[in-house]
């Protein structure tokens, strides 16, 4: 992570050990992330009101006479909400900060999205092991790295042996488990609003995620927004991909173009967008994408909320203009 120098967690013999939390992030540590979020969205033109929040927190933890990963050991992430100045959101940063001594915000607003930089959030394998298993592995997601652990594959890699092996299978399984349960809460989520049992909770409307991908496509197009650096297919280091920050409707959004190799492979580099979101320290994405096929054909869509797409495009009344399903 750029602007924070992270303290080894463990050499290449040692153990992982069975805690989740990240040993040596300091208050002063996790301020300097926090911070570096601030300066880095004020340079990209978001809302004034995030980049003073974000300041603010920094401030807030050096000062503050305890260390926040003993008050996070201790309650969990209520015991940062009840500091004032800390809301859910920056108690879920510092949260993440203080279990993986990384933050995925951060990495997103400084271009560093490539599986190496995912990999060295799990506590023991730095960059260098995390360019072996990239290269001599092929594998590009945590979901991947937890099944070469599972399997073994994993060893082939120089470094690895049964005992990280084992370790890093099973850090994973707690990480990939929390994930899998957010995952699931955000599938009853939509369940529940498909039933018309009332609005997302924890999900954006599809009309404010369909608002901001206009929005970011619209600024992209104009060359008025701000651009960073991807480390992925930019061997040149050149500053492409547009980047935008908004709110709506509660929610704070950052728009990326998406910049993986199947994007690219199929040439939708302008086209798909990577939606990131979060309120009251309830984070996810979504991808929106032109639809090529079926009734929706030419409209921006979202991955996995079509039907609602289609809803919002066609809505359910009568006289011209109702498209029947």
């Amino acid at each position: 992570m750029v602007g924070v120098p992270l303290p080894a967690v463990v050499g290449e013999g040692g153990s992982l050990g069975a805690s989740t939390m990240r040993f040596g992030m300091t208050n002063e540590l996790i301020a300097d992330a926090i911070e570096r979020v601030g300066t880095l969205l004020e340079a990209q033109d978001a809302n004034p009101f995030r980049v003073r929040a974000y300041h603010r927190c920094a401030e807030i933890l050096r000062d503050h006479e305890l260390p926040v990963t003993d008050l996070l050991g201790a309650e969990g992430p209520a015991a940062l909400e009840r500091i004032p100045g800390i809301g859910p959101s920056l108690a879920s940063a510092v949260e993440e900060l203080a279990h993986t001594g990384r933050l995925g915000l951060l990495d997103r607003l400084e271009g560093q999205v490539s599986p190496e930089d995912l990999f060295t959030t799990i506590p023991g394998i730095g960059e260098g092991l995390a360019h072996r298993i990239h290269e001599d592995l092929g594998i590009e997601t945590l979901e991947d790295l937890e099944q070469a652990a599972a399997d073994g594959t994993l060893e082939s890699v120089r470094g690895i042996g049964p005992r990280r092996r084992r370790a890093i299978r099973d850090i994973l399984a707690v990480r990939l488990g929390r994930a899998a349960r957010r995952r699931r809460r955000r599938r009853q989520v939509l369940s529940r609003s498909r039933g018309h049992e009332g609005p997302p909770v924890f999900v954006p409307p599809v009309e404010a995620i369909l608002a901001v991908d206009e929005e970011y496509r619209r600024g992209a197009a104009a060359g008025t927004l701000r651009r960073i650096r991807p480390k992925r297919f930019n061997p040149a280091g050149k500053a492409w991909l547009p980047v935008y920050h908004t709110e709506r409707q509660g929610w704070w959004f950052t728009l990326l173009f998406s910049n993986t190799s199947r994007a690219h492979e199929l040439g939708r580099t302008r086209d798909w967008v990577v939606v990131f979101y979060e309120k009251d320290g309830h984070e996810d994405q979504a991808t929106v994408v032109t639809e090529y096929r079926g009734e929706l054909a030419g409209r921006r869509v979202i991955r996995g909320r079509e039907g609602e797409c289609y809803d919002h495009y066609y809505p359910l009344q009568t006289g011209v203009g109702a498209s029947p399903r």
